[in-house]
């Protein structure tokens, strides 16, 4: 009978004693403040860095793949070719599987486009009613456009077929040198953010040496006494994310008007996205868990040299 309420009691001792470390590792944190602020800031300025530069390749990758133009392909007609044929030609592109879009400018929409860019309304005026554009069909590819432009190319009544495609393929390059970037300034200076809260958590346990050496002779098991460390160093990696994440918030303010003043130049509507709820979550998971970790390694180390040995 007695059996039931054992395992309840040790049930409800380990969610006590959980408890009791989250409560008291957020109380070591507020009991030096100055040095926890010191641990705190070294820790977001090492997220910060791999955050924003991967905060930055995103809006570009955003950038590069809402100016869709770069994916087009323009389909310069010769100028034989007559308005129903063109007309024609656009059908039947739109029927094939790799296309998702046709659109079909007529000379005189060409003319208009090119009075819309500016600087150019006199020497279309100098044209008169003589227009020299051809018909040009603008194709959007569902897949990969390299194929799309080569079969372009091959069309009888195809004069130009202009693609940029070297100059996306060198952007997806960047995009992607830059992303193995962001890893490995992660990875280095998530393991620096590991670092200084590790020596943070040490300098803590040396505080508290004789009261741990108490506890080990006392039969206190490992997990007791390293668990209250651990939601320390849990509790400075959560606000290193805060910080972190609230210094890009900064950032991100302070370049929004001159980005916007620069893309409204250039006709763009293009403004600077910030993180995601999910992805916030991620980061202060992320966050807790070095600092989790960070603990835990020191806090190994710390009891291997000093449990108590039988002699």
């Amino acid at each position: 009978m007695n059996e039931p309420r054992t395992r309840h009691s040790g049930l409800g001792t380990w969610v006590d004693h959980h408890a009791y470390s989250i409560v008291s590792g957020l109380g070591r944190v507020f009991r030096k403040p100055g040095a926890a602020l010191l641990t705190i800031g070294v820790m977001a300025l090492a997220l910060a860095l791999p955050l924003g530069l991967w905060l930055v390749l995103q809006n570009v990758e955003r950038l590069g793949g809402s100016v869709e133009q770069s994916r087009e392909i323009s389909v310069f007609l010769a100028q034989d070719v007559a308005a129903e044929r063109a007309q024609a030609l656009a059908g039947e592109l739109r029927a094939r599987g790799d296309i998702a879009e046709v659109r079909h400018l007529t000379p005189a929409q060409g003319l208009d486009v090119l009075r819309e860019r500016g600087g150019l309304d006199a020497i279309i005026d100098i044209a008169g009613e003589d227009n020299p554009l051809p018909h040009v069909l603008v194709v959007s590819p569902s897949g990969d456009e390299m194929p799309v432009a080569e079969g372009l190319r091959a069309l009888p009544e195809a004069e130009l077929v202009q693609h940029d495609a070297q100059w996306r393929h060198r952007l997806d390059t960047w995009l992607r040198f830059g992303g193995r970037v962001v890893w490995v300034l992660g990875l280095l200076l998530g393991f620096g953010a590991l670092l200084v809260v590790g020596n943070t958590v040490r300098l803590d346990i040396q505080a508290r040496r004789e009261e741990i050496g108490v506890l080990q002779l006392l039969g206190a098991t490992d997990g007791f006494i390293r668990r209250p460390f651990l939601y320390l160093g849990a509790w400075y990696g959560l606000a290193a994310g805060a910080l972190a994440l609230g210094l890009l918030a900064l950032a991100g303010m302070a370049l929004r008007l001159p980005l916007a003043d620069l893309v409204a130049s250039y006709g763009s509507g293009f403004v600077l996205s910030g993180f995601t709820p999910l992805q916030v979550l991620s980061v202060l998971g992320g966050a807790m868990a070095i600092g989790w970790l960070g603990a835990g390694v020191v806090t190994g180390h710390f009891l291997r040299q000093t449990r108590p040995t039988d002699t």
